[in-house]
């Protein structure tokens, strides 16, 4: 339903007239009023004193901190980090109005109804295994399990842990006595078929881990062995992929950590579930675990849109330390991306550690994390004998890869100091190496590097200004009084304002007029770039000096006016000096035209 086809222009002016902005932001945002808008601390970056305004007479929100902007729709699309029209729809959901349904095919209908039949028994079988682990006997040695490991009953419900019963068919036979079909508990590999027919329940005398997609609904489920007669058994039990469960693309735990990951400034990435489980319970929130598979592309730039960097803690045995290497070959690939690595001491992983030492010092070994490169220098070189010629080239060998991954200059030049004082080499020799390589591969390496390092540096805002500013009060007294636009056209051409943005928007701002349309979204705008949303958002909850609005628009529409007039000044100039040195007579028009300008600009 979150399609833009199928949602339309109508429809979402519909739902936003019934939204109350200052209600729904307030689920998200504390906010407090002040004058005729509501104040609160910005959700999108870490601020103490507030910036974020919400103006709900025209239902728009800006920060003044980061220049986030919008209509309620953008602010659940950016919050809950989902497409614009997927957040329409949540908030028509709420408001309880009818989704529109586009013309669709039957095999269209059958297949969207499949499919939430798959989440809804997935969403059953989630409330039998919690339901069979605090509320029968079954569950008892589930219970013991779960409370060794450290783990309470706040947890166990956060989480909706469960248990499977030692017994055949109990899932089975209950869910197809409710009129489930055998062939759903299947497909959701919840059963399997029975040679000679029947089914047979998949997780049997396991603990139940639910496995959640990133809007918190179950896709799976993982589960464990929790008896010492079961060693022979597989430790883990995961779903098999399907329609809903794509283990490449999801993160246990992203669901209830993301938000706490964009306040953290970093993702903490961990090995299993229950490594997930107990440093969430220890107060560590922002953990999360790829699902039995090596850490993919896809999980990578999903953690990266809510924090720009991905701390590794693995287990410290072969296994774990090799996992975090491929794990940092994926992770280095993202430009800007910051790696480090969390070392465990003691040969724990995080759960064994903070059973045993508590969360306190787990956070102490989480702040000594050590950036990628230094881990990656220090396990290359780990198990060699350094004094060893031929291990020193090995080393050497398996190195350079690294060094020359790196494309700031100032981080390669200082780690090409620390590789040759790990190795017992001369700093010297070891560049030359490099250098000599990667000319032979590449050109160049400076002057390549260079040009990545200008590449990944971020633009910068423009600063703001008094024609900016005048801009602004144009653009709301246009919002507000669409006859203004005309006047406003007549003093400066559209094509002429100073700032690029503001002349987008009042540009289509009059194609919007020439066609008959009203003004009544900002994301009417949102063709232009998030950057117009952001400045026209601005505009319109922005406070204004004690003056009325037209008068103000009066200052600054002359304002601009004159700005302009000094650039077609400048522009008449330099024509009718170049006509009077070429000794043509075009150069005496000029010269009118430009006594005029400046008579102009003397009265203003």
């Amino acid at each position: 339903m979150s399609e833009r086809g199928m949602i339309s222009r109508e429809f979402v002016d519909k739902v936003r007239a019934s939204a109350d902005i200052v209600r729904i932001i307030s689920g998200y945002v504390s906010l407090k009023k002040k004058g005729d808008r509501y104040w609160g601390c910005c959700p999108f970056h870490n601020e103490k004193t507030p910036s974020f305004s919400v103006k709900p007479d025209d239902g728009f929100f800006y920060c003044f901190g980061c220049h986030a902007g919008g209509n309620v729709f953008k602010f659940i699309s950016m919050y809950e980090n989902i497409p614009y029209y997927e957040a329409v729809a949540r908030v028509a959901e709420d408001l309880n109005i009818p989704l529109p349904r586009r013309e669709q095919t039957p095999e269209q209908i059958a297949r969207e109804k499949h499919i939430e039949d798959m989440r809804q028994v997935n969403k059953l079988a989630g409330t039998f295994f919690h339901n069979c682990l605090t509320m029968t006997v079954y569950g008892k040695k589930g219970l013991a399990y779960f409370h060794q490991r450290g783990i309470d009953e706040e947890t166990i419900k956060e989480f909706s842990l469960g248990f499977a019963p030692d017994a055949w068919d109990k899932l089975s036979s209950a869910f197809v006595q409710r009129g489930i079909s055998p062939e759903i508990l299947v497909e959701c590999d919840l059963a399997r078929q029975r040679q000679g027919g029947g089914l047979f329940d998949r997780f049997r005398n396991r603990v139940m881990i639910p496995i959640r997609d990133d809007r918190g609904r179950v896709v799976g489920f993982g589960g464990r062995i929790i008896e010492s007669s079961q060693q022979e058994q597989a430790k883990y039990l995961n779903s098999r992929e399907t329609v809903l469960f794509n283990k490449r693309q999801l993160l246990f735990g992203l669901d209830k950590a993301y938000r706490h990951i964009e306040k953290a400034g970093f993702a903490l990435v961990v090995e299993g579930y229950m490594d997930v489980i107990s440093v969430y319970a220890a107060g560590i929130r922002n953990v999360v675990a790829s699902l039995g598979t090596a850490f993919t592309r896809e999980q990578c730039k999903k953690l990266l849109r809510y924090a720009p960097e991905i701390y590794f803690c693995y287990d410290s045995d072969e296994a774990g330390q090799n996992a975090i290497f491929r794990a940092i070959e994926v992770a280095r690939e993202m430009e800007n991306a910051v790696i480090k690595v969390v070392q465990m001491p003691d040969g724990k992983d995080p759960d064994e550690f903070i059973r045993k030492h508590g969360a306190e010092e787990f956070q102490k070994v989480i702040q000594g994390a050590l950036p990628m490169v230094e881990f990656q220098l220090q396990y290359i070189v780990r198990d060699m004998d350094l004094n060893s010629l031929e291990s020193r080239l090995q080393a050497m060998a398996r190195i350079l890869p690294v060094l020359s991954g790196l494309k700031n200059m100032a981080q390669r030049n200082a780690y090409v100091a620390r590789a040759a004082q790990i190795l017992g080499v001369a700093e010297n020799e070891l560049m030359n190496e490099l250098n000599r390589q990667h000319r032979g591969r590449y050109g160049s390496y400076q002057s390549q590097s260079q040009e990545q390092v200008r590449a990944a540096r971020p633009a910068r805002r423009q600063a703001d200004d008094a024609c900016r500013r005048a801009g602004r009060v144009v653009l709301r007294a246009v919002w507000q009084e669409p006859v203004v636009l005309e006047h406003f056209a007549g003093m400066v051409p559209l094509d002429a304002v100073p700032d690029q943005v503001q002349g987008s928007v009042l540009r289509h701002m009059k194609e919007m007029l020439d066609r008959g349309e009203e003004f009544t979204d900002v994301m009417q705008f949102g063709s232009l770039g998030e950057q117009a949303v952001e400045e026209l958002s601005r505009a319109l909850v922005e406070e204004q000096s004690q003056q009325d609005l037209m008068g103000l628009y009066e200052d600054c529409a002359r304002l601009l006016r004159k700005h302009y007039l000094h650039s077609q000044f400048e522009l008449h100039r330099l024509r009718a000096d170049r006509l009077s040195r070429e000794g043509q007579k075009g150069y005496i028009e000029e010269l009118a035209l430009l006594q005029k300008i400046k008579n102009e600009m003397d009265e203003l």
